[in-house]
């Protein structure tokens, strides 16, 4: 008889963002005059900029060609691309990273998932709390985390690290040996970030006791503070401790269009072993690459023009974050993030959980907000909103929010 991955009994409930979209589909289907804005999922809304549509229709007229067609292409990313990747990425900041390192996907999403294929189920994970919920999913269908406990909100074989307004959300460092540690920052949800001699503590406990560092750094684009890196390999030591993962889904509005890369340095090794030699036998057997088109359109980021209009739309996005982050310190909120990143994180009013305020908001005001339990049980009590929307959603949708609050 066929057995299934018992592994995916532990997950709890469906993924966040499900149950979210279910919720709203149903308030909807009750309520058709409504007009709900969404500022709940991080998905962009400005379109793509001009600079890339143009490399986008130049590529697909090269596909209609013979002379210029191009079939399967190198899982590890064109040449072009992981150049200009070292170059404006890296180089820029006094980095040395090589092209060889470099390893273009199709999202940031899939990277930070599939790593943890490398490693055994028996290593220890420590993730912050709240986090985005794929790095620890992806860890249960592993088998890495053993029963979740109703009682605690936790599973029983993770460590959870605690990043809240009372520790300034600078987590401390594990009180037992953990082999994995994951760090997103600018961190989602909390739009939060940490200066370099904080993420210093990170790399040398890493160091200290041989455990990796996953660093999420998919929002780096929308770093407006000095002292605040840009990449975990500004730390000295990182390129021994760290895989880096970036994407072009916000920092260009690539969501729809599909394009991040993974950094894993040559000099980080398990034992003997080269995790460089080991993702690149892995995405050779389970990839087939990032599409021609894809690729050239990311190259076009790195352009003076395409620079300059990606800013453009991020410095967007940042002024709506500053309108929710301001209106609602008008309206009397507490409010953390919207600086650094295109995240607000908020407390819900006392005596509310943050599914409760999820349900006030939806149905009060017609505005979505993601739940901060949803990212973890330091999450409850917080509220997630993103700063992507349209400027007059954002707008409408925090003038709600000021109305009899």
């Amino acid at each position: 008889m066929i057995k299934l991955n018992e592994n995916y009994a532990n997950l709890q409930d469906s993924y966040l963002f499900s149950t979210i979209a279910r919720k709203v589909a149903n308030f909807q289907e009750k309520n058709p005059d409504k007009k709900v804005i969404k500022l709940g999922i991080g998905d962009v809304t400005l379109p793509i900029v001009p600079k890339v549509i143009e490399a986008i229709h130049k590529a697909t007229d090269e596909m209609a060609k013979k002379e210029t067609f191009r079939g399967y292409g190198p899982e590890q990313g064109y040449d072009f691309l992981r150049e200009k990747i070292v170059e404006w990425d890296y180089q820029k900041r006094g980095i040395s990273i090589t092209k060889e390192e470099i390893f273009v996907s199709d999202g940031a999403k899939c990277d930070t998932a599939n790593i943890q294929e490398l490693f055994s189920k028996d290593n220890i994970i420590a993730i912050t709390d709240p986090v985005y919920p794929v790095y620890l999913d992806t860890n249960v269908m592993a088998g890495r985390s053993g029963l979740f406990c109703e009682k605690t909100s936790k599973y029983e074989k993770v460590v959870y690290l605690p990043s809240t307004a009372e520790n300034a959300f600078d987590p401390a460092l594990p009180t037992q040996k953990v082999d994995m540690i994951y760090l997103c920052f600018p961190n989602n949800p909390t739009g939060t970030v940490l200066n370099k001699e904080q993420l210093q503590k990170w790399v040398n406990y890493a160091r200290e006791n041989h455990a990796i560092i996953l660093f999420d750094s998919a929002y780096e684009a929308f770093i407006s503070e000095e002292n605040v890196p840009h990449s975990i390999y500004e730390i000295e030591g990182a390129k021994e401790v760290a895989i880096e993962f970036r994407s072009f889904s916000k920092t260009a509005g690539f969501t729809g269009i599909r394009c991040a890369y993974t950094v894993v340095p040559k000099k980080l090794k398990v034992d003997t072993l080269s995790l460089n030699a080991l993702w690149n036998r892995r995405q050779c057997t389970k990839f087939n690459g990032v599409p021609y088109i894809t690729q050239r359109a990311a190259e076009a980021v790195y352009t003076k023009e395409g620079q300059k209009q990606v800013k453009e739309n991020i410095a967007y996005y940042m002024e709506n974050a500053k309108l929710i982050r301001e209106g609602l310190e008008e309206a009397g909120y507490t409010v953390y993030g919207g600086i650094n990143a295109p995240y607000i994180w908020l407390k819900v009013p006392d005596g509310m959980t943050s599914w409760d305020f999820f349900d006030y908001l939806l149905e009060e005001k017609n505005v979505v907000g993601t739940p901060g339990s949803g990212f973890g049980p330091s999450g409850e009590g917080y509220f997630r909103l993103t700063a992507f929307g349209s400027r007059e959603n954002t707008i409408e949708a925090i003038n709600r929010m000021k109305e009899n609050n």
